[in-house]
């Protein structure tokens, strides 16, 4: 999920019996293996899934959004880059997932990475497909969550190789107003008085300015080290997860806003990608998404492909979906744990519909 960094938002159900529906298991009624490829000197690591063993078909490749992710894209016991490769799948489209690179079984380190490092491990997927004899290598698709519908453009943007893409929650407007108006609704989400998340709001919008004046990582770390350690106590306590001090929630954010890959995404801007996109895209949001806001990020992808000259450009809004694409009583990132369903059959029959009426 593409997060401020002003702390992990996951609520964790100790204790309880959770039901995962929705999880496949096997035997599956088609065709799985285990594959790696490299991007220099990384190896991903991944499964790849085809609706069988002969034949050539259409394939996906699933690009997930920020934090290091398993090929199922699995957190809160939710697996839903499985459930949608299942789905795709057993809909006649194969699908390639992987490991994020220092992650799982797959080789490199994943901290010092940037959007544009995952963006050449993705396209080293392409480039895996294109020797495969069971791939039709004209009709090879990208689906990218979150940060991974910010990847999935760049790929697109520099191979002609790539037939479509999917974005799923990509952001398409300024990265520090996303983050902004993320943090805003989240904080809200969480039952924070409004004069409080105006507050919140104003000490985050300072913290990324500094991100994005920097023009030295080493120097960025200080300054943001007294940055955060000055402001720390003006976050509320509900805000501070359970079972982290106020002190490390502050070494955490310190961490994070001064890393390099929170750098290049608050300097990074989606417009300037999208309008070099000329493949099909089908990009979707839920209606209740409070972590890539709908509305304002649908419009901002659809007026860049389209100021490209892309004409074959698909904008949906799912009613009643959250940022996982689950339906939700209010898009809060605390139900995410508590909601049963991975990723709604609606969303599922849109991204499957989408693509075998594009590769057909």
């Amino acid at each position: 999920m593409l997060v401020a960094g002003v702390m992990a938002w996951y609520v964790y159900l100790d204790n309880q019996v959770i039901r995962r529906p929705q999880t496949p298991s096997p035997p599956y009624p088609y065709y799985s293996e285990e594959v790696s490829f490299k991007n220099q000197n990384v190896t991903l690591a991944g499964t790849l899934t085809l609706p069988s063993k002969t034949g050539k078909y259409p394939v996906v490749v699933l690009i997930s959004g920020s934090g290091a992710q398993n090929r199922d894209g699995e957190m809160l016991n939710h697996k839903p880059f499985l459930v949608l490769a299942d789905h795709l799948t057993r809909n006649g489209i194969g699908v390639l997932r992987y490991d994020d690179r220092g992650f799982g079984k797959s080789t490199g380190n994943f901290k010092p990475a940037t959007s544009d490092d995952f963006s050449h491990d993705a396209e080293s997927a392409v480039n895996f497909l294109k020797s495969r004899k069971d791939v039709d290598t004209a009709k090879i698709g990208l689906i990218g969550h979150s940060e991974g519908g910010l990847i999935a453009p760049m790929v697109a943007a520099r191979s002609k190789d790539v037939a479509v893409i999917v974005l799923l929650a990509g952001p398409g407007m300024e990265l520090k107003k996303l983050l902004l108006i993320q943090d805003g609704l989240i904080a809200k989400a969480y039952g924070m008085s409004d004069e409080n998340v105006k507050k919140l709001v104003g000490i985050n919008e300072k913290a990324y300015e500094l991100v994005i004046q920097s023009t030295d990582i080493n120097k960025l770390k200080t300054d943001m080290t007294r940055f955060v350690n000055e402001n720390i106590s003006k976050i509320p306590d509900k805000l501070i997860p359970a079972k982290m001090t106020r002190e490390q929630v502050a070494a955490a954010r310190i961490e994070s806003l001064s890393s390099p890959w929170f750098q290049y995404a608050l300097k990074y801007n989606p417009e300037e990608t999208l309008v070099k996109v000329k493949c099909p895209v089908l990009a979707i949001n839920g209606e209740k998404d409070i972590q890539v806001v709908p509305e304002e990020n649908l419009s901002a992808i659809k007026l860049a492909l389209k100021k490209g000259g892309n004409t074959n450009v698909t904008t949906k809004e799912l009613p009643n979906l959250n940022h996982l694409f689950q339906e939700c009583k209010t898009g809060s990132p605390a139900e995410y744990g508590e909601i049963e369903q991975t990723f709604a059959p609606a969303a599922l029959n849109e991204i499957s519909g989408w693509i075998l009426k594009q590769v057909k």
